[in-house]
Protein backbone atom coordinates (compact mmCIF):
# COMPACT_ATOMS: atom_id res chain seq x y z
CA UNK A 1 0.00 0.00 0.00
CA UNK A 2 1.61 3.36 -0.93
CA UNK A 3 0.01 6.52 -0.54
CA UNK A 4 1.13 10.09 -2.11
CA UNK A 5 -0.14 13.40 -1.93
CA UNK A 6 0.78 17.12 -4.01
CA UNK A 7 -0.21 20.58 -3.02
CA UNK A 8 -2.69 20.97 -5.26
CA UNK A 9 -1.09 24.79 -6.15
CA UNK A 10 2.40 22.76 -7.35
CA UNK A 11 3.41 23.87 -10.56
CA UNK A 12 2.73 21.55 -13.35
CA UNK A 13 6.54 21.13 -14.27
CA UNK A 14 7.76 20.29 -10.44
CA UNK A 15 3.93 17.96 -10.20
CA UNK A 16 5.17 15.56 -12.72
CA UNK A 17 8.59 15.64 -11.47
CA UNK A 18 7.36 14.49 -8.24
CA UNK A 19 4.68 11.79 -9.27
CA UNK A 20 5.41 9.15 -6.71
CA UNK A 21 7.74 7.99 -4.38
CA UNK A 22 10.02 6.30 -6.75
CA UNK A 23 10.19 9.97 -8.56
CA UNK A 24 11.39 11.53 -5.01
CA UNK A 25 13.58 8.49 -3.91
CA UNK A 26 15.65 9.12 -7.17
CA UNK A 27 15.92 12.65 -6.58
CA UNK A 28 19.62 13.83 -6.50
CA UNK A 29 20.29 17.27 -4.80
CA UNK A 30 22.38 18.81 -2.09
CA UNK A 31 22.65 16.66 1.58
CA UNK A 32 21.57 18.56 4.08
CA UNK A 33 21.23 15.67 6.91
CA UNK A 34 21.86 12.20 6.99
CA UNK A 35 21.61 9.41 10.02
CA UNK A 36 20.26 6.00 10.06
CA UNK A 37 16.41 6.19 9.56
CA UNK A 38 16.60 9.01 6.85
CA UNK A 39 18.33 11.93 4.84
CA UNK A 40 17.30 15.60 3.95
CA UNK A 41 18.27 16.83 0.44
CA UNK A 42 17.48 20.31 -0.90
CA UNK A 43 16.74 20.79 -4.49
CA UNK A 44 15.94 24.16 -6.55
CA UNK A 45 13.42 24.38 -9.23
CA UNK A 46 12.56 27.83 -11.13
CA UNK A 47 14.30 29.70 -8.48
CA UNK A 48 12.31 27.85 -5.68
CA UNK A 49 14.20 25.21 -2.67
CA UNK A 50 12.68 22.97 -1.36
CA UNK A 51 13.86 20.42 1.16
CA UNK A 52 13.10 16.73 0.95
CA UNK A 53 13.22 14.65 3.83
CA UNK A 54 13.45 10.87 3.09
CA UNK A 55 12.81 8.12 5.71
CA UNK A 56 13.55 4.31 4.80
CA UNK A 57 13.25 3.53 8.60
CA UNK A 58 10.30 3.71 11.39
CA UNK A 59 12.81 2.37 14.32
CA UNK A 60 13.70 -1.47 15.21
CA UNK A 61 11.60 -3.82 15.54
CA UNK A 62 7.52 -3.21 16.21
CA UNK A 63 7.81 -0.13 15.29
CA UNK A 64 7.52 -1.17 12.02
CA UNK A 65 4.41 -1.68 12.63
CA UNK A 66 3.27 0.16 15.62
CA UNK A 67 2.46 3.24 15.74
CA UNK A 68 2.66 6.28 13.50
CA UNK A 69 6.00 6.49 11.44
CA UNK A 70 8.12 9.43 11.68
CA UNK A 71 7.46 11.14 9.16
CA UNK A 72 3.77 10.73 8.84
CA UNK A 73 3.50 12.23 12.67
CA UNK A 74 5.72 15.28 10.67
CA UNK A 75 4.01 15.77 8.13
CA UNK A 76 0.56 15.50 10.43
CA UNK A 77 2.32 17.83 13.04
CA UNK A 78 3.18 20.57 10.71
CA UNK A 79 -0.43 20.42 9.24
CA UNK A 80 -1.42 21.01 12.64
CA UNK A 81 0.92 23.98 13.22
CA UNK A 82 -0.97 25.50 10.16
CA UNK A 83 -4.34 25.27 11.08
CA UNK A 84 -3.66 26.37 14.73
CA UNK A 85 -1.89 29.75 13.21
CA UNK A 86 1.92 28.89 13.68
CA UNK A 87 4.24 29.88 10.80
CA UNK A 88 5.89 27.05 9.53
CA UNK A 89 7.08 25.12 6.22
CA UNK A 90 4.50 25.07 3.26
CA UNK A 91 3.97 21.35 2.65
CA UNK A 92 4.30 20.22 -1.18
CA UNK A 93 4.27 16.63 -1.03
CA UNK A 94 3.68 14.17 1.62
CA UNK A 95 3.21 10.25 1.94
CA UNK A 96 4.49 6.69 2.70
CA UNK A 97 4.62 2.76 1.24
CA UNK A 98 4.03 0.06 3.79
CA UNK A 99 4.28 -3.48 2.50
CA UNK A 100 2.31 -6.38 4.80
CA UNK A 101 1.62 -3.72 6.79
CA UNK A 102 5.03 -2.24 7.98
CA UNK A 103 6.49 0.91 7.09
CA UNK A 104 8.97 1.24 4.07
CA UNK A 105 9.95 4.17 2.90
CA UNK A 106 8.19 7.78 3.21
CA UNK A 107 8.88 11.31 2.25
CA UNK A 108 8.07 15.24 2.80
CA UNK A 109 8.58 17.74 1.00
CA UNK A 110 8.07 21.10 2.00
CA UNK A 111 8.72 24.69 0.38
CA UNK A 112 11.72 26.90 1.73
CA UNK A 113 11.25 29.63 4.25
CA UNK A 114 13.19 32.66 2.35
CA UNK A 115 16.06 34.33 4.27
CA UNK A 116 15.57 32.46 7.32
CA UNK A 117 17.84 31.64 9.87
CA UNK A 118 17.65 29.12 12.81
CA UNK A 119 17.90 31.08 16.21
CA UNK A 120 20.97 28.01 17.39
CA UNK A 121 22.89 29.81 14.42
CA UNK A 122 21.98 33.23 15.39
CA UNK A 123 23.79 32.49 18.86
CA UNK A 124 26.70 30.39 17.59
CA UNK A 125 27.88 33.48 15.73
CA UNK A 126 26.77 35.66 18.17
CA UNK A 127 24.31 38.22 16.09
CA UNK A 128 23.96 41.28 16.85
CA UNK A 129 20.58 40.64 16.83
CA UNK A 130 20.40 39.14 20.15
CA UNK A 131 21.46 42.17 21.58
CA UNK A 132 19.11 44.27 20.27
CA UNK A 133 16.06 44.27 22.83
CA UNK A 134 13.42 45.60 20.69
CA UNK A 135 14.15 42.37 18.09
CA UNK A 136 14.65 39.98 21.21
CA UNK A 137 10.73 41.06 22.66
CA UNK A 138 9.29 41.06 19.33
CA UNK A 139 10.65 37.13 18.60
CA UNK A 140 10.00 36.42 22.36
CA UNK A 141 6.15 37.51 21.91
CA UNK A 142 5.71 35.54 18.83
CA UNK A 143 7.36 32.36 20.69
CA UNK A 144 5.60 32.75 23.67
CA UNK A 145 2.15 32.78 21.54
CA UNK A 146 3.30 30.44 19.80
CA UNK A 147 4.21 27.77 22.51
CA UNK A 148 0.96 28.72 24.37
CA UNK A 149 -1.03 27.83 21.49
CA UNK A 150 0.66 24.28 21.36
CA UNK A 151 0.02 23.58 24.96
CA UNK A 152 -3.48 24.85 25.30
CA UNK A 153 -4.47 21.95 22.80
CA UNK A 154 -2.56 19.79 24.82
CA UNK A 155 0.15 19.20 22.56
CA UNK A 156 4.32 19.90 23.17
CA UNK A 157 6.88 19.96 20.45
CA UNK A 158 9.15 17.24 22.44
CA UNK A 159 12.26 18.75 20.64
CA UNK A 160 11.90 22.96 21.24
CA UNK A 161 15.16 23.81 20.82
CA UNK A 162 16.50 26.83 19.18
CA UNK A 163 18.14 25.25 15.88
CA UNK A 164 13.76 24.19 14.84
CA UNK A 165 13.14 27.60 15.60
CA UNK A 166 13.38 30.06 11.97
CA UNK A 167 13.58 33.66 12.03
CA UNK A 168 13.23 35.69 8.78
CA UNK A 169 15.15 39.26 7.80
CA UNK A 170 11.97 40.80 8.97
CA UNK A 171 11.84 38.86 12.65
CA UNK A 172 9.12 37.00 11.79
CA UNK A 173 9.47 33.45 13.77
CA UNK A 174 8.36 29.61 12.13
CA UNK A 175 8.33 26.36 13.74
CA UNK A 176 9.71 23.37 12.03
CA UNK A 177 10.96 19.58 12.39
CA UNK A 178 8.62 18.33 15.06
CA UNK A 179 8.59 14.04 14.61
CA UNK A 180 8.41 13.55 17.84
CA UNK A 181 5.48 15.83 18.62
CA UNK A 182 2.38 14.82 20.08
CA UNK A 183 -0.75 14.88 22.23
CA UNK A 184 -0.48 14.94 26.27
CA UNK A 185 -3.31 15.17 29.04
CA UNK A 186 -2.74 15.58 32.98
CA UNK A 187 0.72 14.60 34.50
CA UNK A 188 2.60 13.93 31.47
CA UNK A 189 1.10 17.10 29.49
CA UNK A 190 2.67 18.78 32.51
CA UNK A 191 5.80 17.09 32.46
CA UNK A 192 6.41 17.46 28.64
CA UNK A 193 5.00 21.17 28.72
CA UNK A 194 8.50 21.45 31.23
CA UNK A 195 10.59 19.76 28.63
CA UNK A 196 9.56 22.12 26.05
CA UNK A 197 10.36 25.19 28.27
CA UNK A 198 13.73 23.73 29.51
CA UNK A 199 14.72 23.00 26.05
CA UNK A 200 14.28 26.55 25.00
CA UNK A 201 15.93 28.33 27.87
CA UNK A 202 19.03 25.51 27.67
CA UNK A 203 20.45 28.39 24.94
CA UNK A 204 18.34 31.16 26.61
CA UNK A 205 20.14 31.07 29.92
CA UNK A 206 23.34 31.61 27.77
CA UNK A 207 22.42 34.45 25.46
CA UNK A 208 19.71 36.47 27.23
CA UNK A 209 19.28 38.00 30.71
CA UNK A 210 17.21 37.26 33.38
CA UNK A 211 14.31 39.84 33.12
CA UNK A 212 14.58 38.37 29.05
CA UNK A 213 13.54 35.50 30.18
CA UNK A 214 11.20 35.81 32.90
CA UNK A 215 9.33 38.18 30.51
CA UNK A 216 9.25 35.25 27.89
CA UNK A 217 7.80 33.38 30.49
CA UNK A 218 5.25 35.60 31.64
CA UNK A 219 4.35 36.10 27.71
CA UNK A 220 3.41 32.83 27.19
CA UNK A 221 1.70 32.79 30.82
CA UNK A 222 -0.12 35.82 29.36
CA UNK A 223 0.57 37.23 33.01
CA UNK A 224 2.22 40.40 34.37
CA UNK A 225 3.31 39.01 37.83
CA UNK A 226 3.91 35.10 38.77
CA UNK A 227 1.72 33.14 41.60
CA UNK A 228 3.11 30.45 43.40
CA UNK A 229 2.26 27.71 40.69
CA UNK A 230 4.80 29.99 38.61
CA UNK A 231 7.65 29.84 40.83
CA UNK A 232 7.29 26.26 41.20
CA UNK A 233 7.53 25.78 37.55
CA UNK A 234 10.27 27.99 36.65
CA UNK A 235 11.81 25.71 39.01
CA UNK A 236 11.42 22.79 37.30
CA UNK A 237 12.51 24.44 34.08
CA UNK A 238 15.59 25.58 35.37
CA UNK A 239 16.44 22.03 36.80
CA UNK A 240 15.24 20.09 34.03
CA UNK A 241 18.47 19.22 32.68
CA UNK A 242 20.86 19.62 35.47
CA UNK A 243 23.31 16.87 35.47
CA UNK A 244 22.94 15.76 32.30
CA UNK A 245 24.29 18.96 29.96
Amino acid sequence: MSEWRLAADLPAELAAELVDLDAVFALQGERITLDMLSEVIRIERAGVRYYVKRYWGAGKGLRRYLGRPRVKAEWQNLKHFAKWGIPTAPIVAYGLERRVGAFVRGALITRELPRTEDLALLARRDDPRLGDAGWVDGVSRQLARATRTLHDHHFTHNDLKWRNLLVDDQGALFFIDCPTGAFWWGPLLRYRIVKDLACLDKVAKYQLSRSQRLRFYLQYRGRQRLNAGDKRRIRQIVGFFEGRE
